[in-house]
């Protein structure tokens, strides 16, 4: 079948009944830049607009066995990876991982819902940070995210942020999209850090807009672009800009 030679994202991640974020903003936004998409649901939510109300985890095994038979279906040629709810979900997603280390993984280390709700149970950051982040290409934490990778209060500039940013890259990080829609300010900067480079600021007007799921999209963007064999610096850039315009278009509704 020629469907199977096009190159797809797998997606691992949660499913959210209100469509907002998770699984559902994943397909999207991949579908909406072009490129194929295959899952792998690691937990069932019910979820609105404004909470979470209940999540349940899929068991580990079952996640993995998701993950290979789309690996297996199709020209998988990068992996975008979500909400994982447990330490035992995350030890399983880099088994696979390590199966496949010539596809590129982008993570969006989802530590919490929108509305607060823990995502991922207690504990296991220690698993994600050990197990998972080093054979991901790309982690896109916001600075939330990135305060609760590192144990350490929240950042109130972004020299602090860098200084974060680059103790995730010393535990074995290969590089990390810092994500600046926490901050203040009349820009929005995200900042690509890798070991062996200077650091990348990719820079927006900050609009006066909410909107749920831009988490999903951004890290969903840039994995449709690598599976499009675009470098990781334009990948981060054309996947900033496809979230900016996004917000445009929902402020102008």
């Amino acid at each position: 079948m020629a469907l199977r030679r096009e190159p797809h994202v797998l997606v691992v991640g949660g499913s959210d009944s209100s469509g907002g974020a998770g699984i559902a903003r994943d397909i999207e936004t991949i579908s909406s830049i072009g490129v194929r998409t295959c899952l792998a649901v690691t937990a069932l939510t019910v979820q609105t607009h404004e909470a979470v109300l209940e999540i349940h985890p899929v068991q580990p095994g079952l996640v993995a066995d998701q993950m290979r038979a789309a690996l297996q279906a199709n020209k998988v040629a990068a992996i975008k990876i979500g909400m994982l709810a447990t330490a035992e979900i995350i030890v399983a997603v880099a088994g696979v991982l390590r199966e496949n280390l010539q596809v590129l993984a982008v993570l969006d280390p989802v530590l919490a819902s929108t509305s607060g709700r823990p995502l991922l149970e207690a504990g296991a950051i220690a698993a994600m940070k050990r197990d998972l982040m080093p054979l991901c290409r790309l982690v896109t934490p916001n600075l939330i995210e990135l305060a609760l990778l590192v144990d350490t209060e929240l950042c109130v500039d972004e020299d602090g942020a860098v200084g974060q940013g680059q103790e995730l890259l010393a535990a074995d990080t290969q590089a990390i999209l810092i994500k600046g829609g926490h901050a203040s300010g009349p820009r929005s900067t995200d900042i690509l850090l890798r070991s062996d480079q200077e650091p990348i600021r990719f820079d927006t007007p900050r609009l006066a807009a909410s909107m749920r799921g831009t988490g999903c999209m951004l890290a969903s963007a840039i994995a449709g672009q690598l599976a499009n064999a675009r470098s990781i610096e334009d990948a981060v850039r054309q996947g900033k800009l496809f979230v900016f315009e996004k917000l445009q278009r929902n402020v102008a509704e």
